[in-house]
């Protein structure tokens, strides 16, 4: 039932929708108002032999503009029912036989969108899991609930721009037809490094290997040199990865240390500030040695081995990091944290 004007009754009344004819009919006179409209709910209906599927998806997927095809190619499915078993294998048979010039990337993106849905390897210190238990409440204190929280860390990918952009740049190193013989895991991640630096979520070169199909650091890196070179020459001009700060690293390694709301704001203030002096060291091992920095100043105070298992860096890393971090400390310190339970003059004690 709806609401429209009638021609015949010369006034808005209630109209009557016919779906079958497709006739919107007024209910008062009878007049069909509109005829053959076209119904734009969706329409739950399945098509498939087996009468046990109840999919109601009729569409197929997006168009991808990186395939030949746009990716609207027909794909004949492997046989299920006996009824179109043998024609359904023919058409298999004959549809295997024929050529795909698009079967390597579209084997290349499925590896990138399952290695971006992968969880990241993060192996969260004993407290860490004490404290999410704790905050679950005391029905899921117990081991299955400890594994289920271990498992969730997160992806890494929450979004479709990134995983677009990686596909974008395996299309374009494809295309040069110059790596084969490489280790294609190796080549995927390194694509997905790129893609995450490109769009201001960066990852580190241990995350990626974590999702990398057993790939290592040192391929990794090859793979990624070897991309940055190439598409290089191509662009003629130096392939923009993106700044790496150390602020990119905080709040996910914070996070993952359990740090209270607090600390991570003064861990966040702090790291911003040392960007301002000349730190001979990687940003992420600013990370860490500010996250070390601000829990022993403050009462949330964290394990050398705990951070560095949290953050992926050494501990002799993190130390030499907070040497060099050590004459600055009085001015990377925020001033508000002289009045909120931290204890500005504790650095001296790591002289």
């Amino acid at each position: 039932m709806g609401d429209a004007f009638c021609s015949d009754c010369k006034k808005h009344t209630e109209v009557v929708f016919d779906h079958s004819a497709g006739d919107t009919v007024c209910s008062e006179c009878g007049l069909v108002l509109e005829s053959h409209s076209i119904d734009e709910t969706s329409e739950w209906r399945t098509f498939a032999n087996e009468s046990g599927d109840n999919d109601p998806v009729r569409v197929g997927g997006p168009t991808n503009p990186l395939l030949t095809d746009g990716g609207l190619s027909t794909v004949i499915a492997k046989p299920n029912g006996a009824s179109g078993e043998f024609l359904s294998s023919s058409l298999g048979r004959w549809q295997n036989r024929g050529s795909n010039p698009d079967r390597g990337l579209i084997m290349a993106f499925k590896t990138i969108a399952t290695m971006s849905e992968r969880d990241l390897n993060w192996d969260p210190p004993a407290f860490v899991l004490d404290l999410m238990l704790w905050q679950a409440g005391p029905c899921c204190n117990n081991q299955g609930q400890s594994q289920n929280i271990k498992s969730a860390s997160p992806s890494l990918f929450t979004y479709e721009d990134g995983l677009d952009r990686a596909n974008e740049i395996y299309k374009k190193v494809e295309d040069q037809k110059s790596s084969r013989g490489r280790n294609q895991d190796a080549l995927l991640a390194a694509c997905l490094y790129i893609a995450c630096r490109q769009e201001d979520k960066p990852r580190t070169v241990k995350e990626i290997c974590s999702v990398a199909n057993g790939a290592t650091k040192k391929e990794i890196g090859r793979a990624k040199e070897y991309i940055v070179k190439h598409l290089g020459l191509e662009a003629g001009q130096s392939v923009e990865m993106g700044t790496i700060h150390a602020g990119d690293f905080m709040r996910r390694f914070c996070s993952n240390l359990g740090m209270s709301n607090h600390t991570v704001k003064a861990a966040t203030e702090a790291v911003k500030t040392s960007e301002q002096f000349d730190i001979r060291r990687s940003p992420i091992s600013i990370a860490a040695a500010v996250i070390y920095i601000i829990t022993q100043l403050s009462d949330d105070k964290k394990l050398l081995r705990d951070i560095s298992l949290a953050t992926g860096v050494a501990e002799g890393t993190i130390r030499n990091s907070y040497k060099d971090l050590y004459p600055h400390v009085s001015k990377i310190i925020p001033a508000w944290c002289s009045s909120n339970n931290f204890n500005v003059y504790y650095y001296y004690y790591f002289a």
